[in-house]
C-alpha cells in the first residue's frame, strides 16, 4: 500500500515554450479537483448531525429514542478520529501521491456512511454508531493533507493566502450542500426507509436518507478528482512554483523540495515551533464555535421553537454557504491589507463572531421587538432573525477557520505543510470539536438546570479566548513575514 501511494517521479522538463500554457491549465485543473474533493468529504462528515432531530424521536415516531448526549458522544467519534488522523495522515501525505491519497479516503468514507443509512444494524446501538463514525472520521483525515500538499506545490507564497482563502470555501460549500442534499434526500427517497417496531407496526425513518444521498454524490465527485488531480508540478514536467513565479519566501528553506527526516520534521518544525502551539490553542476555541453552532443548530432551533425541521436544515445550509464570501474576504484582507499576515484579520473576525452569537442567542426577543416596531408577521420575523444570525456567524467564523490553516503551512517548509496543518487540526478537532462542541454542548443542553442558555455562554467565552490567542501571534507573525 505504501508503494502504491508513493509520489510519482519527476518527469523530464517540458520545452520552455509549453510551460506557461501547461501551468495555467493544470493549476486550474488541480484547484478544481482539490476544491470539489474536499467539499465532497463534508458530504460524509455532517450526516449524523442532521439526522439527530429524527433519531431522538420515540420509536413510534420513526426515531430510535436516543438522547442528545448519547448522539453527541457518537458524533464526537468523527472528530476524535479525525483529529489524530489529520495529524498522522499529514505526515504520510507529505510522502504520498496527493491524487491517490484523497480519492481513496473519499471512496472509503462515502461507502461506509452510506452503509449507516442503508443497514439498520449500523444504528442499532450508540456503540455501533460510534464505531462507524470512528472509522469514517479516520478516513476523513485523508482529505485536508493532500489538498494542503497540492496548494503549497502549485501556488506560491505571495498568492497563497488569497488562493487558499478561496479554496477553503470548499468545506462550507460541501457543508451547505450537505444540508440541501439532506432535505432533498428526505423528500425524494425518505419514504423508502421503513422499520418494523414490533407487532407488525411499520414506521417511516426518512432520516436515513440523510446518510445515503450525500454519500452517493460524494462517490461521483471522487471519479472527477481522479481525473483532475496531479501531485506536483515536477511530476508533470514543470518547474517548481517558486521558480515559475519567481516568488521565493523570505526564509529560503520554505521552498526546499528535499525530504525532511521524520525526527527533524516533528521535533524542529512542529514541537519546537512556539507559534504553532499558539495557533493550535486559538484553533480549539474557533472549532468549538464552528461545530458547536453548526452541528446543534437543527436540534436547537427546533427544540426552542424558532424553526421547523425543514427550516432548520435550510438554516444549516445558509450558515455554511455564508462562509464562502467570508473566507474570500478574509483571504483578501490578509493578503492585501496585512501583507500575508493572518492574526490581525482573525482577531477582527472573532469580535464580529461574538456579536453574531449574541444576536443568535437573543433571536426571539429581538424578533418580537422588530415585529412590534415595524408591524410585521411575528413568525416570519423570527425566522428572518434566526437565519440572519446564523448567516452572520457562518460568514465570520469560517474566516479564522481558513486562515489558521494558512498560518500553519506558511510557517514551515513545504514538505512539512501537511504535518503542520495536522498538528493544529489535532487541537481543533480533538479538544475544540469532539470534547467541547459535541460532548460538552450535548451534556449541557441535556441538563435541565443549564440547558441551551448555558451553551451560549460557552460560545461567548470561546469567542473571546479565540481572539486573545490569535492576538498573541501578532508580533511573531509580523517578524516572520515582514522581517
Amino acid at each position: 500500500m505504501i508503494n502504491f501511494l508513493k509520489p510519482p517521479p519527476y518527469k523530464d522538463p517540458l520545452p520552455e515554450e509549453k510551460v506557461d500554457a501547461a501551468y495555467k491549465r493544470l493549476r486550474l485543473q488541480v484547484f478544481l479537483g482539490a476544491f470539489l474533493g474536499y467539499a465532497a468529504y463534508y458530504l460524509v462528515r455532517k450526516n449524523l448531525a442532521l439526522a439527530i432531530p429524527g433519531m431522538i424521536q420515540p420509536l413510534e415516531n420513526g426515531g430510535l429514542g436516543y438522547t442528545k448526549l448519547q448522539l453527541g458522544i457518537a458524533l464526537s467519534a468523527i472528530s476524535i478520529a479525525y483529529a489524530f488522523s489529520k495529524f498522522l495522515m499529514g505526515a504520510l501525505s507529505d510522502r504520498s501521491d496527493a491524487r491517490k491519497f484523497l480519492v481513496i479516503g473519499l471512496v472509503l468514507s462515502a461507502s461506509l456512511m452510506m452503509c449507516v443509512g442503508l443497514f439498520p444494524f449500523a444504528t442499532s446501538s450508540v456503540g455501533i454508531i460510534f464505531a462507524f463514525m470512528l472509522v469514517i472520521g479516520w478516513l476523513a483525515g485523508m482529505g485536508w493533507p493532500p489538498c494542503g500538499r497540492i496548494m503549497v506545490h502549485w501556488f506560491s507564497h505571495n498568492e497563497r493566502s488569497f488562493k487558499m482563502g478561496v479554496w477553503n470555501t470548499s468545506h462550507t460549500v460541501g457543508s451547505g450542500l450537505m444540508g440541501n442534499l439532506a432535505a432533498w434526500g428526505t423528500l425524494l427517497i425518505g419514504g423508502f426507509f421503513v422499520a418494523d417496531i414490533g407487532g407488525g407496526v411499520m414506521v417511516e425513518q426518512s432520516w436515513r436518507a440523510v446518510f445515503v444521498l450525500p454519500s452517493a454524490v460524494a462517490l461521483i465527485i471522487a471519479l472527477f478528482c481522479w481525473w483532475a488531480l496531479r501531485d506536483t508540478p515536477q511530476s508533470c514536467g514543470l518547474p517548481s512554483i517558486d521558480r515559475y513565479r519567481n516568488d521565493i519566501p523570505a526564509q529560503k528553506e520554505m521552498s526546499s523540495d528535499k525530504k525532511i527526516p521524520v525526527k527533524e520534521l516533528f521535533v524542529n518544525y512542529i514541537f519546537k515551533n512556539r507559534i504553532l502551539w499558539l495557533i493550535a490553542l486559538a484553533n480549539v476555541f474557533v472549532y468549538l464555535i464552528r461545530y458547536g453552532i453548526a452541528d446543534w443548530a437543527p436540534t436547537y432551533t427546533e427544540e426552542a421553537g424558532l424553526l421547523t425541521s425543514e427550516q432548520g436544515k435550510m438554516a444549516f445550509s445558509l450558515h455554511n454557504y455564508a462562509g464562502v464570501p467570508g473566507m474570500i474576504l478574509i483571504g483578501w484582507i490578509s493578503s492585501k491589507v496585512f501583507k500575508g499576515r493572518c492574526a490581525p484579520a482573525n482577531v477582527i473576525f472573532m469580535v464580529l463572531v461574538l456579536l453574531s452569537i449574541i444576536l443568535y442567542w437573543q433571536a426571539a426577543p429581538v424578533a418580537s421587538f422588530l415585529a412590534e416596531a415595524f408591524s410585521t408577521d411575528p413568525d416570519a420575523t423570527r425566522v428572518t432573525v434566526v437565519y440572519s444570525a446564523l448567516i452572520a456567524i457562518g460568514f465570520f467564523i469560517y474566516g479564522p477557520v481558513a486562515l489558521i490553516g494558512v498560518q500553519a503551512i506558511n510557517l514551515v517548509p513545504k514538505n512539512a505543510a501537511g504535518t503542520a496543518a495536522g498538528f493544529v487540526g489535532l487541537f481543533g478537532y480533538l479538544i475544540g470539536d469532539a470534547l467541547l462542541s459535541k460532548v460538552l454542548i450535548g451534556a449541557v443542553a441535556d441538563n435541565v438546570s443549564l440547558g441551551w442558555n448555558a451553551t451560549f455562554w460557552i460560545m461567548i467565552v470561546a469567542s473571546i479566548l479565540a481572539a486573545i490567542f490569535s492576538a498573541t501571534t501578532w508580533k511573531k507573525e509580523k517578524a516572520t513575514y515582514l522581517g
